[in-house]
């Protein structure tokens, strides 16, 4: 029975250009488990967007003397090149400023306040003299109150994960003028966040599959208690509180940006024709919802999110949450305050969306920080990409073209041990590797893949078609129609991962149309390859790079190559 899976992907903010971290952080893995669904026959919507509200907007705005629309409208666009130009393939990928979202975000609003889940009262908010204002969280800075990181933010230090309220702050200071803020009273309206913390305990108690990561932190959390959050923000931008005499506030951006999974899903359905599309994956159990996300944002997913859904009730609440942990860049933790930082558009004006997409793959930080380095960066393309599966591909292919007159050789021998042997490895490894995928263990999944294609180069060397074929013709057209059948198992392994290598490969084998169609079958696979069938002369998969790219790259972060 095909499945219905739901994908809601964290919504960067709209006030710069996407980095490597970002995509290594949760953008790539959503993208890998959304294909590999999609090509099972499962029923899949992935969802996403340009979190519009968020302060870093607003400072963005004041720093270039426009108003924070202008900031979303540059950014969101870019945002969209880069999905296409990446590979990355949301079914909608909308933002938080639209009136579909104001009027979803409002009826959550207005639900939990009728069931007592929101109510109102005072609370001291950061006022700098400075700057004549109330400050936004995030326009206040200092000491965490729990790791001492002296950078840490009014929401939520980076450092240590925690979430925070200005007033928690050691030594607090604003963030635009450096003045120390006073607290003044101001009345907003509150998350009753701890009426969930039993219900909440209870509700994870069956999630031993979740990523350890995820676990650990979400009962710490739990079992630290739960308080009552503030909602709402002394500001002019954002979703408006759905009642009169409050227009000076809104509702705060971190309450708001998670109903964007499910605003977005009711976008999608308007856009499509169906208007009650989107109950089929919000309100129907056997959905199953994933977020993908870094790990600075898990108590949002794990926690406070399915809290309010609990508290709206009707909703399906989150299956799992596979949060990644961080990506660094030659060994310093991204930051783009300090623009210390690969952005993707820069990337892809240069290389190829393949070779990024294999490397933060194979490298991705699911269970632990890792690294990206330009050396290990072209190591990888030509030591792997290059010289193990590109190499794969054009010597079978190539060589078949120019000596079986570009088609699938016919009038092979019988096929021997050997050829036994790599066909069944080969359904071993799509076994494997669709475990992999289907329990979002992305790096095990594509090590798999390319230990196939390392096994295939080796059987190639044992068989040697090009001695072969000078004594023993049918036996060269064996072992060229057994790699053959192997690259058309490879080409649909590798889709989600490669998508545009892939496509090139299913070209090359003769087949029209596109390869995220084929089925994920091994023997359909393998009885799809019929002797006699054109080929297409191939072409180099990858390109070698030069390994003055890494030191070139190098020098212009300032590091040594």
């Amino acid at each position: 029975m095909p499945e219905r899976i739901f994908i809601g992907v964290a919504w960067p903010y709209a006030n710069g250009p996407l980095h490597m971290g970002h995509i290594a952080g949760c953008y790539l893995a959503a993208d890998i488990f959304a294909r590999y669904h999609r090509m099972k026959g499962n029923e899949v919507l992935m969802v996403s967007g340009s979190d519009a509200h968020g302060t870093p907007i607003t400072i963005r705005a004041d720093q270039e003397g426009v108003e924070p629309d202008v900031i979303l409208d540059r950014y969101h666009a870019q945002f969209l090149d880069t999905w296409q130009r990446l590979g990355i393939t949301f079914d909608l990928f909308t933002t938080t400023h639209t009136e579909n979202h104001q009027r979803v975000v409002q009826d959550i609003f207005k639900r939990l306040q009728e069931q007592d889940y929101i109510y109102a009262d005072t609370m001291l908010l950061a006022h700098c003299a400075g700057c004549s204002r109330f400050l936004p969280d995030r326009y206040v800075e200092g000491t965490c109150p729990h790791c001492g990181n002296q950078r840490a933010r009014g929401d939520q230090c980076d450092n240590c994960g925690h979430t925070l309220d200005p007033i928690e702050l050691v030594e607090p200071r604003c963030s635009i003028c450096g003045d120390t803020p006073d607290f003044r009273d101001s009345e907003h309206f509150f998350l009753r966040l701890s009426a969930f913390e039993q219900p909440l305990l209870d509700w994870i108690g069956d999630k031993e599959f979740w990523r350890p990561n995820v676990a650990n932190s979400t009962r710490g959390f739990l079992q630290g208690g739960l308080k009552d959050r503030a909602i709402s923000r002394d500001l002019t931008w954002g979703v408006p509180l759905p009642m009169e005499g409050y227009e000076g506030k809104r509702i705060y951006v971190w309450f708001e940006a998670v109903i964007g999974y499910l605003s977005a899903a009711v976008e999608w359905a308007e856009r499509s024709g169906k208007p009650d599309a989107w109950e089929d994956f919000w309100k129907d159990d056997d959905t199953k919802a994933y977020y993908f996300i870094g790990k600075d944002n898990i108590p949002f997913h794990s926690i406070i999110w399915p809290a309010m859904i609990m508290a709206y009730g009707g909703l399906n609440l989150p299956y799992d949450v596979p949060a990644n942990e961080f990506l660094s860049l030659e060994n310093r933790k991204f930051s783009t305050s300090q623009n210390w930082a690969l952005w993707v558009p820069d990337y892809l004006d240069r290389y190829d969306p393949d070779p990024l997409r294999y490397m933060l793959s194979i490298n991705m930080p699911e269970t632990g920080d890792t690294d990206f380095s330009w050396n290990e960066f072209v190591r990888r393309n030509n030591d792997e990409l290059v010289a193990t599966y590109g190499n794969l591909v054009n010597r079978v292919l190539r060589f078949t073209y120019r000596n079986f007159d570009g088609q699938v050789p016919v009038d092979a021998a019988p096929p021997e041990e050997a050829e036994t042997a790599l066909l069944d490895s080969a359904r071993q490894a799509m076994a494997d590797v669709d475990s992999s995928l289907y329990h979002t263990r992305f790096r095990a999944g594509i090590s798999r893949a390319f230990a196939l294609a390392q096994e295939s180069n080796r059987y190639l060397d044992a068989r040697a078609p090009w001695q072969s074929i000078k004594t023993d013709r049918a036996d060269a057209a064996r072992s060229l129609g057994t790699a053959i059948r192997v690259l058309n198992c490879l080409k649909v392994i590798l889709a989600p991962y490669l998508p545009f290598t892939s496509q090139k490969v299913h070209e090359f084998l003769g087949f029209d149309g596109d390869v995220s169609a084929e089925p994920w079958d091994f023997d359909a696979l393998v009885a799809s390859i019929k002797p006699g069938a054109p080929l297409r002369n191939p072409s180099a998969l990858y390109a070698k790079l030069d390994v003055a790219v890494a030191e070139q790259e190098a020098e212009q972060l300032g590091v040594p190559a």
